[in-house]
């Protein structure tokens, strides 16, 4: 029974992280936060049980590669916009005074 349970709330976190990705492409950032909020309640369940049995650790290993696979997105989105930032800001730079005295964009 327990392993029954357990199996379930592994198959549904398997979900939440699919869809978790799903809510970042499309960037919904409701969902996304809805998602987030239900994957954290059910870590938190999941913490109290024992370690899964072998039979499940094929589950496990699935939901540990999408959630890297989520991690490597959010960490090159926000690689982006940082670069982009960093662009734009030196686009609009105030002009300064260069070496011999001129003006320097």
């Amino acid at each position: 029974m327990a392993d029954r349970n357990l199996k379930a709330q592994l198959e549904r976190l398997y979900e939440l992280v699919l869809r978790e990705r799903e809510c970042a492409k499309e960037l919904d950032y409701a969902a996304l936060e809805g998602a987030n909020r239900e994957k954290e309640e059910l870590l938190e369940q999941l913490q109290l049980e024992s370690a899964p049995g072998p039979e499940l650790r094929g589950l496990v290993e699935k939901i540990k590669r999408e959630n890297r696979r989520n991690a490597y997105l959010f960490w090159a989105s926000l690689k982006f916009i940082r670069e982009s930032m960093a662009f734009f800001n030196g686009q609009v730079s105030q002009p300064s005074y260069g070496a011999g005295g001129r003006l320097v964009q």
